[in-house]
């Protein structure tokens, strides 16, 4: 694992959630951590193969997800984790790694990435616990978005 494999993500991260919730993030503490998947919360995994393989995990609460669809709608209030909300999530999702892809391949690393993925239920995850870097983006009035690179 490399700490290097994390800034793109986050870069992309601050750069997308600016552009389409008009909020500036800011990054928290890098570390490392178990990635342990915890409920009422949804998770959107997206797999990096190429020159870098393993997975990207961003991860939110329930009602941060909330907050930050209806930053993305302009205020309009969202109330329940609906099929609209998890579209919207998983093309943030989406949006963020592949604008990450694209400054990886920048720096001279080609990859792919795999179609987002989400979930939330720990049970139906479907991965092993393992290390993570990990850095968490806060969103004033929003809350946090954790993102966690499994890359090897």
């Amino acid at each position: 694992m490399k700490a290097e494999y994390i800034n793109p993500f986050l870069e992309s991260a601050k750069t997308v959630i600016e552009q389409v919730a008009s909020v500036k993030p800011s990054a928290g503490q890098l570390g490392i951590k178990d990635v342990k998947f915890v409920e009422k919360y949804i998770w959107i995994q997206i797999g990096v193969t190429g020159q870098m393989n393993g997975d990207i995990v961003f991860g939110l609460d329930e009602s941060v997800a909330l907050k930050l669809v209806s930053a993305m709608m302009g205020g309009y209030a969202i109330t329940e984790v609906d099929e609209m909300t998890k579209s919207a999530i998983s093309e943030l999702g989406n949006m963020i790694s592949g604008n990450a892809s694209t400054i990886l391949f920048n720096q001279g690393l080609r990859v792919d990435i795999t179609p987002p993925k989400l979930t939330e239920s720990a049970a139906l995850a479907g991965f092993t616990p393992k290390k993570a870097l990990t850095i968490p983006l806060t969103m004033d009035h929003i809350g946090e978005l954790d993102i966690q690179v499994l890359i090897t």
